[in-house]
């Protein structure tokens, strides 16, 4: 079952209590990129899935959004080790399995991971722990 679409206001006030101005490609690049829950992606599938928006943004403008979302907190970054960046619309603390022969990305679920309990070097803090575990079939 598809999901609802995002009402424009939910949308600007998503935007605005992040700090973000939403102007018109801000929020129909927010449309696609929030409206259907928590997902991975690359800047390149949002390009191909916004082809058919009336003003479909360019390529380096969804970039600039992404890198402006992250920023603010909106999405998190999830660098794969072949130069492809991704992004997370689920900005907690989670881990991810990233598939090398679909290059997909998903979620671990919580209850499989185990308790890690790392002290951080004195004078620092731990803001986050990325874990990528690689899959290949075998």
């Amino acid at each position: 079952m598809a999901q609802a679409p995002v009402p424009d206001g939910v949308i600007r006030r998503k935007l605005e209590a992040a700090g973000v101005r939403p102007t018109r490609q801000r929020v129909d690049l927010s449309r696609t990129i929030f409206g259907a829950g928590d997902r991975h992606f690359t800047a390149e599938m949002i390009y191909q899935e916004t082809r058919s928006i009336r003003f479909a943004p360019t390529l380096g403008t969804i970039y600039n959004t992404l890198n402006e979302f992250a920023r603010c907190g909106l999405l998190r970054e999830i660098a794969i080790y072949d130069a492809k960046l991704w992004y997370d619309t689920k900005t907690g603390p989670h881990f991810h399995f990233y598939s090398e022969d679909t290059e997909e990305l998903s979620d671990i679920l919580d209850e499989w991971l185990p308790r890690i309990d790392i002290p951080a070097p004195e004078g620092t803090r731990i803001t986050a722990i990325d874990i990528i575990v690689r899959l290949k079939k075998a």
